[in-house]
Parts: structure tokens; C-alpha cells; sequence
């Protein structure tokens, strides 16, 4: 059976992700604000809960109605069959997201819409559900927008942009749901070389190894959503996970670099790389942008400098992006290097002309995604 879906993604990323839905077989998929609609059956569900690399949650669109006040918002709870999606033995959480004129407080709408839910249970059963913030078995998320509520429920449970394959990580890390939309909009693909000089604890480098070996970034995650659900598939879940370790790659034609001047962050690039299974395809090495050499004749290089929101000051940042637009021109000839920047002043620094920008978020920073043809 065919059922509407919502996967929310990062602001300026709703195109990319509805390419990427299209390629994992989602039907009807309409881009929308920070998130794309699609839809599909169970499979699918998984599937992309399972495949999708740019989206942070996937919810299933259980209801929508008019909502002005709480009474709105109470009875058209209530309406709702829960004993589908939830009875008492599972836990709940309730996240709440938009307003109304009269309903502008996100506490206050969970706990409305808590309050619904559990009151019908106990008129049913005569017991309730507990909450759980934290790790409930069924998380419902309601959103409201111009006077109309869409109820749904969460399917990825924590988001998933959390891999799992990640505890170490430095200062200020990538988001790896980002780290795979700038590898998609570089259009790297596995037989090109890549590298980031700035690496960190290896996002960009690892997120890339992922694509190019074909694994399934929710491989290594414990839980879903969806696992907890009533009508939780076991027998389907599992056939898919199956299907999934036997479309891996176990070679890469060409090299990944991941460099840093830190040696405590390349470590933990190095575990990250080992906790998911590309520490054989990936070379990670402490070295300082000023001594960086291009491991091949040409390839895509991609990195994400620091922008002076958390780290480093402004004039030290200045030189730094100047010496780092000098080794690009001098050695890097025959590349294409991709830089997220969220300072344009410090763009400029580069002193090398973008062939093109795209605008985008990391986090709440507008960014601006430079591509150089360096020849």
C-alpha cells in the first residue's frame, strides 16, 4: 500500500535530496521547504531509512487538519485511530515544530497533543502510554502552518545524519547528511581521486569512501523509528539489510587522501574510517595545508576551512585562506577543488576566481559551496 512520506533536510538541500529519493525509487516526490514529499510503500520506507545519505528524518504522514487554538489541536488528535501506530505497552515522545496565531509554544502542543492521545487510550484500554524522550518506541511529530496541522511519525527515530560509525569527531565537525550533499553537488564520482586537506576527524574523506565502496550509511546504526513500530516487518528489514552487504564494492579505483595538521584528529579519522569499514581504501595523515602535495595528476579536492564562527580569528584566517588558494594555483593543477565558506570576506582571501557557488547551510550558517578550475 502506497502511503505519503516527508524526509526533512538541510535548508537549499531540498533538490538534491529529491534527486536522490528519485534514484531510491520514491513516487510523486515534490521538493518543499526543507524537506521533499514522496511517496511509497513499506519497502521503501526502509529502503531509504536505509540508502537515503541527505535527509535527517523520514516521517509518515499519518493526518492533516484545520487547527487554529488547542481545542483544534485536541480533537483532531483524538480523531486519530492510535491503536494502530501505538498502545499502552509503547512508550511516546511528542515533537512539536511551527505555530499558530494561538498555538505558539512548541512545549505546549506536544503536551496537547500527549494529553489527546493518552486520554483516548485510556477511555480504550484503561492504561496509558509512558513518555520517553529520549528513546521512545513510537515518536509522533506535529506540525503546524497556516492554521493546519500535519500529524505524523518519525520512521528514523534519532536522525539520520547520525551514521553511528562517528563518536570521535573534532572541533566544529561536518554533519555527514552535508559532508554527502557537497560530494553529490562536486559530482565526484569513485573513479576520480579525492581529497581533503583539512579533513578533520575525516567526514568528507569517509562519507566519499561510502559512496564510492556502495554501502548503505544505515547499516550501522542499532535502531530505527520504524523497528519499534506495531507493524514493524522483521523478516522485510532484515532482507534488505542482507541485500544491502551484498551490493558493496570491496576496491576503489582510485586514491582518497584525508590530511590535517592535527595528529589527535587524524586518529580519530583513522578509527571513524575503521568503525565503518573504509580504513583500507582512505589514507589519513597528519600534514599542514603548506606541505600538502596532490596524490594524482588530477581529482576532485573538497574541504571546509574554518569561517570564524567557532574557530580562529579573523586575521590569522586571512592568511590562512591566502595560503591555501597559493597551493591550490602552485600544485594542484589539473583538479577541480570544491571549499565551503561561511565568510565571504574570507573567500576573497583565496585570490582564485569560482567558476560557480551554491548557496548553502551548515547548521544555521549560510555558506557559500566555490568550485576553481585549477589549471
Amino acid at each position: 500500500m502506497s502511503r505519503e512520506y516527508f524526509a526533512t533536510v538541510a535548508r537549499g538541500l531540498e533538490s538534491l535530496a529529491a534527486q536522490e529519493l528519485e534514484e531510491l525509487g520514491a513516487q510523486s516526490v515534490q521538493p518543499g521547504f526543507c524537506g521533499v514529499a514522496f511517496q511509497g510503500d513499506r519497502k521503501l520506507l526502509y529502503q531509504v531509512n536505509l540508502w537515503a545519505r541527505l535527509p535527517f528524518r523520514i516521517l509518515l504522514r499519518l493526518e492533516a487538519f484545520p487547527c487554529q487554538d488547542a481545542e483544534d489541536l485536541y480533537r483532531g488528535i483524538q480523531r486519530l485511530p492510535w491503536p494502530e501506530y501505538l498502545t499502552p505497552e509503547f512508550t511516546l515522545a511528542v515533537d512539536a515544530t511551527g505555530k499558530t496565531q494561538q498555538l505558539n509554544h512548541s512545549h505546549f502542543t506536544a503536551l496537547q497533543v500527549k494529553n489527546a492521545i493518552v486520554d483516548q487510550q485510556r477511555q480504550q484500554f484503561g492504561a496509558r502510554s509512558h513518555v520517553d524522550t529520549q528513546a521512545p518506541d513510537v515518536r509522533i511529530n506535529v506540525h503546524l502552518h497556516r492554521d493546519r496541522c500535519v500529524v505524523s511519525l518519525d520512521s528514523s527515530g534519532s536522525s539520520l545524519h547520525r551514521r553511528g560509525y562517528r563518536p570521535a569527531v573534532g572541533t566544529a565537525p561536518l554533519k555527514e547528511s552535508l559532508a554527502a550533499a557537497l560530494i553529490r553537488l562536486s559530482g565526484w564520482t569513485s573513479d576520480l581521486a579525492f581529497m581533503d586537506p583539512l579533513c578533520g576527524s575525516g567526514t568528507l574523506p569517509l562519507e566519499a569512501g561510502l559512496q564510492g565502496l556502495n554501502i548503505a550509511p544505515g547499516l550501522f546504526r542499532q535502531q530505527f523509528g520504524f523497528t519499534t513500530w506495531p507493524d514493524f516487518d522483521a523478516v522485510l528489514w532484515q532482507s534488505l539489510r542482507a541485500e544491502a552487504q551484498t551490493q558493496q564494492r570491496t576496491q576503489l579505483s582510485m586514491p582518497m587522501w584525508g590530511s590535517d595538521r592535527n595528529p589527535d584528529v587524524i586518529e580519530q579519522a583513522r578509527q571513524n574510517a575503521h568503525n565503518c569499514g573504509v580504513a583500507d581504501h582512505i589514507w589519513f595523515e597528519p600534514i599542514d595545508v603548506q606541505d600538502i602535495e596532490p596524490p594524482t595528476s588530477s581529482g576532485i579536492l573538497i574541504c571546509n576551512p574554518p569561517y570564524g564562527e567557532r574557530l580562529g580569528n579573523a586575521e590569522d584566517l586571512g592568511r590562512f585562506y591566502h595560503q591555501l588558494g597559493q597551493v591550490l594555483k602552485q600544485r594542484f593543477k589539473g583538479w577541480t577543488a570544491f571549499i565551503l565558506s561561511g565568510n565571504k570576506a574570507l573567500a576573497q582571501s583565496i585570490g582564485l576566481k569560482s567558476s560557480q557557488r551554491t548557496a548553502i547551510n551548515n547548521g544555521s550558517i549560510p555558506c557559500q559551496f566555490l568550485k576553481y578550475e585549477l589549471y
